[in-house]
């Protein structure tokens, strides 16, 4: 992470919540708070993880983010090349050019790559929806150049995703983001349905797909999701830890395996390495229901206090740039 730490994207106290029954029959009034409370800022040519379980709140979040899902309360400020927005309030055509300089990898390229386009019409038709006069000719090259620089040939252009196996349809959806030039890569579990050698490959491509472009004087960040604390601790310089859509530890990723402070994020590093067995499960409705006025963790949580059942933990600051949402932490001073 830079010394200089300068703000790319900033999320303050943002709320999702889902009605907890679906369907034309479902009930209303029951709700599941799938990101609440939620803040973090990711600065620019910085990598930052946000890592949890599934459920945990981590997919929302990014969709948040992207405007998929239209926040319940809370901001999103974008802090780009054309100065601070709050990207909660943008108009269409100004989300669209939100949408330009942050790009969204989806966890799987099959689903997300058309079957029917060819690699090189995957590749150009965001330019082209964007309204971009380029010759068919000047496009083809552009889309050969991307091809190229994720590692595949540009004799590649004329084929199908069908054609490829998963990372190589991965390293295809990374180079479709890559070309409208963002500042802000959101990758969703973009390794965790690859294998471990496929995924290591994915990772170093992603990083130096950053030093070149940090090199080239243009900002490269990531928003990187992941259930992965090991993976995670590589690839990125902070990492969040969420849990029923709350952030309850957040760290330097360098030293988060040796100091982690809540326990939910010390049961990840040991379901990591198989030195513990898996979390206990609870009902969806248990963990993640609107209005607690606990901690979400405490049923699960095996230093819980009586006071973890009573009262909701706050933020608390162990040392510079590490906090952590827990009763039984000691702090010293409180987060701001």
């Amino acid at each position: 992470m830079n010394v200089m730490f300068m703000p790319l994207l900033t999320v303050s106290d943002l709320r999702k919540r889902f009605n907890l029954e679906a369907g034309f029959f479902a009930r209303f009034g029951r709700f599941v708070n799938a990101v609440n409370d939620l803040s973090f800022t990711i600065g620019k040519n910085e990598t930052y993880g946000l890592v949890g379980e599934s459920g945990c709140g981590k997919t929302t979040t990014a969709r948040l983010l992207v405007r998929m899902y239209e926040a319940d309360s809370g901001s999103i400020r974008y802090n780009g090349e054309n100065g601070e927005v709050d990207i909660t309030a943008l108009h269409r055509e100004e989300l669209k050019a939100y949408r330009q300089k942050v790009k969204y990898v989806f966890q799987d390229p099959a689903r997300s790559l058309n079957p029917r386009m060819s690699i090189c019409e995957v590749l150009v038709s965001g330019l082209r929806h964007q309204g971009v006069r380029i010759k068919e000719k000047q496009l083809r090259e552009i889309a050969a150049i991307a091809l190229e620089e994720v590692g595949l040939a540009a004799t590649d252009l004329d084929k199908r995703p069908s054609e490829f196996s998963g990372g190589q349809r991965q390293r295809i959806s990374i180079a479709r983001s890559l070309l409208p030039q963002p500042e802000l890569l959101i990758c969703d579990e973009v390794v965790s349905a690859l294998d471990v050698s496929i995924q290591s490959q994915i990772l170093n491509l992603l990083l130096d797909i950053r030093e070149k472009r940090i090199k080239s004087n243009r900002t490269m960040s990531f928003l990187f999701i992941a259930h992965d604390l090991k993976v995670a601790c590589y690839f990125c310089d902070r990492i969040g830890v969420m849990y029923s859509g709350e952030l309850v530890e957040e760290g330097p990723a360098a030293s988060l395996w040796q100091d982690s402070r809540h326990p939910y994020t010390r049961m990840l590093f040991a379901s990591a390495t198989n030195n513990a067995l898996p979390l206990p499960r609870l009902p969806a409705e248990d963990t993640a229901l609107c209005n607690k006025a606990h901690c979400a963790f405490a049923q699960r949580c095996p230093q819980a206090t009586e006071r973890c059942f009573l009262q909701a933990p706050v933020p608390i600051q162990i040392t510079a740039g590490h906090t952590v949402r827990c009763h039984n932490t000691t702090p010293s001073v409180k987060a701001q």
